[in-house]
């Protein structure tokens, strides 16, 4: 299964606007999880094997932003295809064969 999410403060108990801190908190609990992940400019997609197993990593990314703003925006996609592994980069590559084949 893949979860790819955005965690940010919604406004700011610092009165920064920068969000860069809180969101690095959140990609460290990713990181930590040992779960396949990729970070990009505007998500993270983790991949587990069960629906408990990510939305406990989504959980503790949204804890690790609510230290630093008592309000939390998330957004979230799921891909629930139990029996798959490994969709993280093979559905990119599926898409780079296809994008050869034309």
């Amino acid at each position: 299964m893949l979860f790819a999410f955005s965690i940010a403060p919604a406004g700011s108990d610092s009165g920064s606007d920068s969000v860069s801190g809180a969101v690095a908190d959140a990609v460290r609990v990713v990181r930590e999880s040992g779960l396949p992940n990729e970070t990009t400019s505007m998500f993270t997609t983790i991949e587990a094997e069960t629906w408990d197993e990510g939305m406990e990593v989504v959980k503790r990314a949204v804890e690790a932003v609510q230290a630093h703003s008592s309000r939390v925006s998330l957004v979230l996609k799921a891909d629930i295809r139990p029996g798959y592994t490994g969709q993280l980069t093979s559905k990119v590559e599926r898409v780079e064969q296809a994008l050869e084949g034309r």
